[in-house]
């Protein structure tokens, strides 16, 4: 049974084939692709990849990943899991994106804030990590709004558009919220 988790004003919930269209609408825009580590989506059948990805990724228990959709509304408005789970060593990295239309409207905190609750509840994780491309300021915040504290610099960590940049490593530890 895939986990739905709910806030106050969103529904985190697993993402179907009737979300393509809403995985499109964020992975289409260079504002969301500038800091992701992925290329800019081009057509809807690869936003229809990313949903085989994401469900083939939970059924191999390496990650998690629920669209977020606003509570009363349909369709999702970006995604938010974990990467890179690892049950073993109780730790996973957390990833979201969001439709810059949704920007600066608390939901990515809200939703950030339930799943890190939901992996250390639920998924019994110590250590959630995050990496974050030094120039995305907004995600930088968020995390250390949440709690997340930054560890370092992961030099030429991560690649968009064929360059390799730099990225910050962030980690919330179970223990130290």
């Amino acid at each position: 049974m895939f986990p739905i988790l709910e806030t106050e004003r969103l529904l985190l919930r697993e993402i179907s084939k009737d979300d393509a269209e809403g995985i499109f609408a964020c992975f289409s825009n260079e504002n969301v692709t500038k800091y992701y580590g992925q290329e800019t989506l081009e057509s809807k059948e690869q936003a229809e990849s990313f949903v085989d990805f994401f469900a083939n990724s939970y059924k191999e228990k390496r990650g998690i990943r629920w669209g977020i959709e606003i509570k009363g509304t349909q369709g999702i408005i970006g995604t938010i899991g974990f990467n890179a789970w690892s049950p073993k060593h109780r730790r996973a990295e957390i990833g979201y994106e969001i439709h810059p239309e949704q920007w600066r409207k608390g939901y990515t905190f809200e939703a950030v804030s339930k799943v890190v609750q939901y992996g250390f509840n639920e998924f019994a994780l110590t250590r959630i990590g995050a990496v974050v491309f030094m120039d995305n300021e907004a995600s930088s915040n968020l995390l250390t709004k949440v709690g997340f504290q930054k560890e370092g610099i992961l030099r030429d960590y991560m690649y968009q558009n064929g360059k390799a940049y730099d990225t910050y490593v962030y980690s919330l530890l179970k223990n130290n919220r």
